[in-house]
């Protein structure tokens, strides 16, 4: 299990050690000593959700302000995502940039996304099932929404989308009733 930094100070991708046989595959999709051992912090969940989108769907910019704020690790069970973090943390040396990831159950790869980080993804394909561990329990109060398509930000997720024979993006009103960057 080895994670490897991404220029997004704090997110890391996790690319497993696949163990194939007869029956399939097996791999660790999660451990917490080696998030310790590799990452130098703790990694302790609290809340698990999943998501189940349409091909089409953007969720996100979200995340999570306050004392504790809120680490996420998710991984791609069904179907595939491009994945998109956006630094939010004010003092940080990459505040206001993005990245992005492809993620899907061929690759294997899972994102510990930290705290202050916003996130967001494109559904590639129908029935795209994301997980998610949580180190903090959802607050309303305490999360936030950055529209994924704010200018200042300049996320191609339309196009990402064109290239995968997606003609529209579908998005919650809640989301695109977010802030913006410079509102941040």
């Amino acid at each position: 299990m080895d994670f490897t930094e991404t220029e997004i100070f704090g997110v890391w991708i996790h690319s497993p050690l696949r163990f194939p046989d007869a029956r399939g595959t097996f791999e660790e999709q999660f451990k917490s000593s080696k998030i310790q051992s590799q990452l130098g912090r703790d990694f302790e969940v609290l809340q698990v959700n999943q998501s189940i989108s349409s091909k089409g769907v953007v969720r996100g910019i979200h995340w999570t302000t306050g004392p504790l704020g809120q680490a996420k690790y998710l991984s791609c069970s069904r179907g595939a995502i491009w994945d998109v973090y956006v630094d939010l943390r004010r003092d940080s040396k990459t505040f206001g940039q993005w990245s992005s990831e492809y993620i899907s159950p061929e690759n294997g790869k899972s994102l510990l996304i930290s705290e202050g980080v916003g996130h967001a993804f494109l559904a590639l394909e129908d029935e795209t099932t994301v997980n998610y561990l949580c180190t903090s329990e959802f607050n309303p109060w305490a999360d936030k929404t950055i529209n994924p398509l704010d200018p200042d930000l300049a996320i191609p997720f339309s196009q990402v989308a064109s290239e995968h024979g997606i003609t529209q993006l579908i998005i919650s009103d809640k989301d695109r009733a977010g802030g913006s960057l410079a509102e941040v």
